[in-house]
């Protein structure tokens, strides 16, 4: 049999992005969380390492990484610097749309320069009263000549006013629900575009999230991704993609606080001994290494059918896999943080320490690329089918 593992080539790669995560990102993760300002040393770091977007295929000159790869690399930023391993992340969640569904054109005009490490690709699909139910989206395409005048304002979108490439989703054909919905490619520098204040978050603060505001953006029909009416098809098998690098996140998330707090019970002594020799904290240990194992390898398990979708061999399970591994990384990713924090005591309560911002940051893994309640309704509908 072949073993149920990754390869070597992807533990090498683990190696190389821990490595990065280590010596250029960690340093700077508590200042960037206190500044709230994006990281660009170490998006510039990421770029070194060919890492800011290992996903884009080789053709458009990306390093044509498998999604399991991707899912790595993300985990190792994640484990260092949850706000960082939104590059990674983000760059995946905008482009995918295009490598699912749009001309050839479109790819060879927006992906080179996402692989090049020269743009960011942001997705934008929320809106204010269309969050769960995005099929409610208000913001409009109209069709005027060979062109596409679009107006609206999309909310909650990761990395907004830094990204250079936008996918926006837009209704075509009003009336129709979702079938009246198509893809764009909207550019940072497009007039009629600008962008909301950054919003107040509780985590991932070097990442900035803000509103997309649209006011008569005039683009060509040719950066339309896909057929009109497709677009809400297109964001759908996207997230069945990219929830899977959410899950990644997540998993790395946990894996920073359980890390730290491993190194920090064997060195606190109370009682005359190590806390770590005390049952109580090492059943609370092994909870936290079983429940973060579980859902890595739920997680690896789904970003293998991702690939494989990707190639053309359609997954049955994708969907219910991606939804499982982003709900289970998730919730595991909150219950560890917590953990860590009450590992730590007093010092994990406060900022001199890593664990409460990464506990702060895993709130957002069970909220973002659908609720952890829509994935719940996600995997019913799909056992219930």
């Amino acid at each position: 049999m072949s073993y149920y593992a990754p390869t070597e080539e992807h533990e090498m790669l683990r190696e190389t992005a821990r490595a990065v995560a280590d010596e250029k990102i960690a340093p700077r993760a508590a200042e960037t969380d206190e500044t709230e300002e994006f990281p660009s040393d170490v998006y510039k770091s990421l770029v070194a390492a060919d890492l800011h977007a290992v996903h884009v295929p080789e053709e458009y000159g990306g390093a044509g990484a498998d999604a399991l790869a991707t899912v790595i690399v993300i985990e190792e930023v994640a484990r260092a610097c949850a706000a960082s391993s939104l590059i990674p992340a983000v760059n995946k969640l905008g482009t995918v749309p295009l490598m699912l569904s749009a001309s050839e054109e479109l790819k060879q005009r927006y992906l080179p320069p996402v692989a090049r490490g020269e743009a960011m690709f942001s997705y934008a699909l929320s809106e204010a009263d269309a969050g769960s139910d995005a099929a409610a989206m208000k913001t409009r395409a109209e069709l005027d000549g060979d062109h596409y005048v679009l107006n609206g304002t999309k909310m909650w979108i990761t990395n907004a006013g830094v990204s250079d490439y936008y996918t926006v989703m837009a209704v075509t054909a009003p009336g129709e629900g979702a079938r009246g919905i198509s893809a764009f490619v909207v550019e940072k520098s497009d007039e009629g575009v600008s962008f909301g204040p950054k919003e107040k978050k509780l985590g991932i603060k070097g990442s900035p999230t803000r509103q997309v505001i649209l006011e008569n953006v005039r683009i060509p029909a040719s950066r339309m991704i896909g057929e009109p009416g497709t677009g809400f098809k297109t964001a759908l098998a996207t997230l069945d993609h990219t929830r899977i690098t959410i899950a990644a996140q997540a998993l790395g998330i946990a894996q920073g606080a359980l890390d730290y707090a491993l190194g920090y019970v064997k060195e606190r002594k109370q009682f005359g001994k190590p806390i770590g020799d005390f049952q109580g904290l090492q059943f609370m240990l092994a909870d936290m290494a079983m429940k973060l194992e579980a859902a890595r390898q739920l997680t690896y398990h789904a970003a293998a059918k991702s690939e494989l979708a990707m190639h053309g061999q359609p997954q049955k399970d994708l969907t219910f896999l991606s939804s499982a591994a982003k709900c289970a990384a998730s919730d595991a990713a909150m219950e560890i943080t917590t953990d860590a924090v009450q590992l730590l005591g007093g010092y994990g309560y406060t900022r001199e320490f890593p664990v409460e911002r990464m506990m702060r940051d895993a709130k957002i893994t069970q909220i973002y690329e659908g609720t952890n309640q829509i994935q719940r309704v996600v995997m019913a509908r799909q056992l219930l089918k």
